[in-house]
């Protein structure tokens, strides 16, 4: 099972996007998603996070701005990404624990580039 993200581009800052991510069968049991960024030449770091239970985590950056969001049965999580800003410019990573066969496993996404101009 991977996870293929998809929905990131070139925007004018003060723009929208929404990422979208999702497994490439359903799984039966998703425990928390999120997402993930990583400029050039910074550490990848968390952008957003939701659990099993819809509860949310936003990294100070991207609070009020961006949305997290999920669809269990079709293993997808979604962001949406307003008033963008030239500093969120990063591929994004979407992340996932899936029980796959009788083990948990922690995948991540292929990455999509969002880049935002000034």
């Amino acid at each position: 099972v991977q996870l293929q993200a998809s929905g990131g581009g070139l925007v004018q800052a003060g723009g929208s996007l929404r990422l979208s991510c999702a497994a490439s069968r359903s799984t039966f049991r998703v425990n928390t998603m999120g997402w993930y960024r990583q400029a050039p030449g910074k550490q990848r770091e968390l952008v957003a996070v939701i659990t099993s239970g819809g509860s949310t985590n936003y990294a100070d950056s991207v609070k009020g701005r961006f949305t997290i969001s999920r669809d269990n049965a079709k293993t997808a999580v979604y962001l949406q990404m307003n008033s963008l800003k030239p500093e969120d410019t990063a591929v994004y990573y979407c992340n996932a624990d899936l029980y796959i066969g009788t083990d948990w496993y922690n995948r991540w996404g292929q990455g999509t580039q969002v880049t935002v101009s000034s």
